[in-house]
């Protein structure tokens, strides 16, 4: 069993020399036979508030599935999956999710983790088909909980629950406060860490951009150019907005992401991707971005469409300003929009130059490479190959990361032209790899 002093070794791998005060409440006070509801914003590092207490009270003994973590989404079950691997403890977990082939996880489960993460749906699948056994999993970790009861998973929560007949240990984990906690959960007298009223509140500033219906893609276009070359989000309300906007920026070449429900996982895991290491530092996006992903802190986030909800409007925002960081948040409104309630009153008109020119776009390109964990390939390797075979600059080497069948790597435009034919086709641990740009 992993104690206290092994939880530093394991946070090292992450950067994380000390936890913040939320994480180190939940370690100190965490009881595997007590209920638990953890509240705190988006960006507080709530993953590692409840992974590292659930690793102190696992068994390396056994061989089943001991807990399950449920998530609205597949994006945060990868994420959940990526950040307890970095962790580097002698416990496995695998994650499931729509879109992902049922049969790499059935033979996954053939040799049970420790830890389940999966979206509502494939984890109420695997446990009709008896994939694998519930008899041993006595913690439930519910991430987003809200999230997931919103996007209408009540009734596969439910089953889950109904299956689960030896929990000693609910943990519910949410951005916002829980309005209501269904009876099927079986959470009595939980512990409750509320942390969403902080003292320390984000350092945003909130900013009206008036157009007119018509002009309202000109008057975004404007923005963007005012902005400049800086990260920013760019939320719509639907997936036709944001595959319109997208149109608009091709035609005028500036390098974007977009991310929406329609596109496939692959898609949408290569769009984050690039967005992270800097390849394009525009995201077009619906809600799903609002929260539960793996992108860098964001300066500046944009409303092109105003959302419906105060709670999309509070998630959008936590984008950014994040860990007391500080910044903006713009609203376009049209002579047709209703200002809100959930607006602040300290929102102040902006005057965007209407002159300003387009943004340069990013200096750096992502690269595929044909190998990833499954192929032993590491960071390490195709530092190695980049800077030595390919005779790159240090500085023209950007973020690298590996998953299981592939790799992608950030490099400076200006050096793939040499660098291409310099690496492609070399081999790595025995594998020859394919090498090129990103698609």
């Amino acid at each position: 069993m992993t104690n206290h002093l092994h939880i530093q070794e394991h946070i090292a791998h992450l950067g994380i020399t000390a936890l913040n005060e939320m994480q180190q409440q939940m370690l100190d006070n965490y009881d595997s036979n007590k209920d638990f509801i953890l509240l705190s914003p988006t960006g507080t590092g709530k993953t590692l508030a409840f992974l590292l207490p659930l690793i102190t009270t696992l068994s390396p003994h056994s061989e089943e599935v001991q807990a399950l973590v449920v998530v609205p989404s597949r994006e945060l079950a990868l994420q959940i999956e990526q950040v307890f691997k970095t962790l580097r403890t002698p416990f496995k977990i695998n994650s499931c999710y729509g879109g992902h082939d049922m049969k790499t996880e059935v033979n996954n489960l053939s040799q049970p983790p420790a830890i389940l993460v999966g979206t509502p749906g494939r984890l109420t699948d695997h446990i009709r088909r008896n994939n694998f056994t519930t008899d041993s999993v006595t913690t439930i970790i519910l991430d987003e909980f809200d999230k997931s009861l919103q996007l209408g998973f009540e009734d596969e929560i439910g089953f889950i629950f109904k299956n689960l007949p030896h929990l000693t240990n609910r943990v519910l984990v949410s951005a916002t406060n829980m309005k209501r906690i269904p009876a099927y959960s079986g959470i009595k007298d939980p512990i409750v860490y509320n942390h969403l009223d902080q003292d320390e509140k984000p350092k945003l500033t909130y900013k009206l951009v008036h157009s007119s219906p018509a002009e309202k893609l000109d008057t975004l276009m404007q923005l963007i150019c005012n902005i400049g070359k800086e990260q920013m989000l760019v939320f719509c309300n639907h997936r036709e907005a944001v595959d319109r906007i997208s149109e608009i920026l091709e035609d005028r070449g500036l390098k974007h992401g977009v991310f929406h429900g329609g596109m496939d996982q692959v898609e949408r895991e290569r769009t984050l991707v690039r967005f992270r290491n800097g390849s394009y530092y525009m995201l077009i996006t619906t809600d799903l971005a609002a929260r539960g992903l793996d992108i860098p802190e964001i300066n500046h986030i944009i409303h092109y469409q105003l959302p419906p909800k105060p709670d999309a409007f509070t998630h959008r925002n936590g984008r950014t300003a994040r860990m007391k960081a500080e910044g903006t948040v713009y609203l376009l409104m049209t002579g047709e929009d209703a200002i809100p309630q959930y607006i602040p009153d300290e929102a102040t008109a902006l005057e965007i130059d209407k002159a300003a020119p387009l943004p340069e776009n990013s200096d750096w390109e992502t690269l595929y490479v044909s190998a990833g964990k499954k192929d032993k390939v590491n960071k390490v390797d195709l530092v190695g190959l980049f800077l030595k075979t390919g005779q790159l600059d240090k500085n023209d080497l950007g973020l690298i990361e590996v998953k299981d069948k592939f790799s992608y790597v950030a490099v400076k435009q200006s050096s793939i032209k040499k660098l291409l034919p310099r690496v492609h086709n070399q081999k790595v641990k025995k594998q020859k790899l394919r090498i090129q740009i990103a698609r």
